[in-house]
């Protein structure tokens, strides 16, 4: 799953994307235990036990009280097609929240067919049962509740929320959706142009949503995790409706299927009306083939994707990084909190705060059921483009030398200890973090042992994660984008240089 950690609740992505100009927060979120595919950082505070005390996150004198975060009762059912439901009451508000997850996603397309997930998942809510696209969206709207679809990199993802005295309808609306949607063909042309318009418009003017894909590309190569989850323009442009038939009738299937509810609803009642409504569902037409590890790239390569005249910029640096499932996961949060996972990180501190020669820096991990990538990421004026970089190497260079001192750690764990339980606080918050521990088949003490482990964690422990988790600058691949002709004789003492124009409709030299 996005690749959606506790240690495998939510695969940790430190998404700089979102938030590292001019107007970014004061404090990003933590890196905390996350969830995959992805990739998005969630976190929890189950009602059912109190949150930590509170006490200022970047003191490193403070110190917080460890109570523990307990994961709160739920009933498993698993149904004689192999489907998986897990519900977990909560009745504070007379809402049901629901997350689904069908494994597959991305890896599962056939390496031709990429984007074939994307536009399954997509098409999927346009029009499913006897409700065409139109009727569909005004059956969730008029009851005021909310109905989404995604591709993971590792999962068909299905999330929504509803009022109580509307639970009836959101089986029937899920149902339909997933058993008997419409993949109406009209609706498909339409994705598919959005989709390559949507990559053509970020190519002029979002470069920085481009890097990941890039970045991915050169680290997996062939690899499935070397996928746009998007697919690109080339792969796009030859996917036909009967790709998305076939997709849909190879990968989506009871023995696919993992439901999360939680919510203002009776459990025995709830399983009842869920066995009705999936008891008899098929398996997927093909079993599912677990992905294989992939290897780590040679370091000393760069990538360089040709932007003419660009005013700034883009680059990633790294290599293979660790799995969901690591047993250091709180470890690796923590690291990465340190290193480039907060605003007060010691790449943003340097690239961002004293230098000012980016709008921000970040350490970024992608964390799926095999290892996934880390990297450091940032952007800057062109003319900066080597001041900036020479100056997070330098950082990563003292993060292997010096690593943190117990100040900087304390201020680490207190960090998230003090804002790691705010992610749960609602409905859907929980139904992900429970998806993604299931998802990940992880035992429930992955979840109520996260605190006490971050706790307990001291340099040694710490240093162990830099040496295994972040490759020196020597084992690293570059990417940029940027303006070629500007950066290209700066950026060749970085490594050999393969070039690739912005205009290629691939992410992949």
């Amino acid at each position: 799953m996005r690749g959606i950690n506790p240690a495998g609740l939510f695969c940790y992505v430190a998404l700089f994307l979102a938030g590292c100009g001019p107007q970014a927060p004061a404090e990003a979120p933590a890196a905390t235990p996350s969830a995959q595919a992805g990739d998005v950082a969630t976190t929890a505070r189950p009602d059912a036990v109190p949150a930590q005390a509170a006490a200022p996150a970047n003191e490193a004198n403070a110190t917080i009280e460890i109570r523990g975060v307990t994961l709160p009762p739920y009933r498993e059912v698993v149904l004689d097609n192999g489907a998986r439901l897990f519900l977990m009451e909560k009745r504070d508000v007379p809402l049901v929240a629901f997350h689904a997850s069908l494994r597959g996603g991305v890896v599962a397309e056939a390496a031709s067919r990429n984007g074939s997930a994307a536009l399954t998942a997509d098409l999927l809510a346009q029009g499913a049962g006897e409700r065409g696209a139109r009727s569909f969206a005004e059956a969730v709207s008029s009851v005021g509740g909310r109905f989404d679809t995604r591709a993971e990199l590792e999962a068909l993802v299905v999330t929504g929320e509803f009022m109580r005295e509307d639970a009836d309808l959101m089986v029937e609306l899920l149902a339909d959706v997933l058993r008997r949607p419409n993949l109406d063909e009209g609706e498909f042309d339409k994705l598919r142009a959005r989709a390559v318009q949507s990559l053509s418009a970020a190519k002029d003017s979002d470069l920085r949503s481009l890097i990941k894909p890039y970045a991915q590309a050169f680290v997996h190569g062939d690899h499935p995790y070397g996928r746009a989850i998007s697919g690109s323009e080339a792969s796009l442009a030859t996917l036909s409706h009967e790709d998305i038939l076939a997709y849909h009738r190879n990968h989506v299937g009871a023995d696919r299927l993992q439901l999360t509810v939680v919510g203002d609803f009776d459990a025995d009642k709830l399983a009842a009306r869920l066995g009705e409504a999936f008891g008899d569902w098929q398996a997927a037409a093909e079993p599912w083939v677990a992905v294989p590890p992939p290897k780590a790239a040679k370091g000393g390569r760069v990538l360089l994707v040709d932007k003419p005249g660009a005013a700034q910029t883009y680059f990633w640096v790294g290599n293979l990084g660790v799995a969901h499932a690591d047993p250091e996961t709180p470890a690796v949060d923590l690291v990465n909190t340190l290193f480039g996972g907060r605003f007060t990180s010691m790449l943003n501190n340097a690239l961002r705060v004293e230098s000012g020669l980016t709008y921000g820096a970040r350490s970024l991990l992608e964390r799926p059921t095999q290892p996934g990538s880390v990297g450091m990421f940032s952007f800057c004026a062109t003319e900066n483009t080597t001041a900036a970089l020479d100056l997070a190497l330098a950082q990563l260079a003292l993060l292997h030398g010096d690593g943190f001192d117990e100040q900087t750690l304390a201020s680490g764990r207190n960090y998230i200890l003090g804002t790691y339980t705010l992610g749960l606080e609602t409905g859907p918050q929980m139904a992900e973090a429970l998806a993604q521990l299931k998802f990940f088949d992880e035992a429930d003490a992955v979840f109520n042992d996260y605190a006490s482990r971050v706790a307990a964690i001291d340099g040694g422990a710490a240093e162990a994660v830099v040496e295994r988790v972040y490759p020196t600058r020597e084992e690293s691949v570059f990417v940029f984008i940027g303006d070629a002709d500007a950066i290209r004789g700066e950026v060749e003492q970085y490594g050999t240089i393969t070039e690739l124009p912005i205009s290629a409709p691939v992410f992949s030299p």
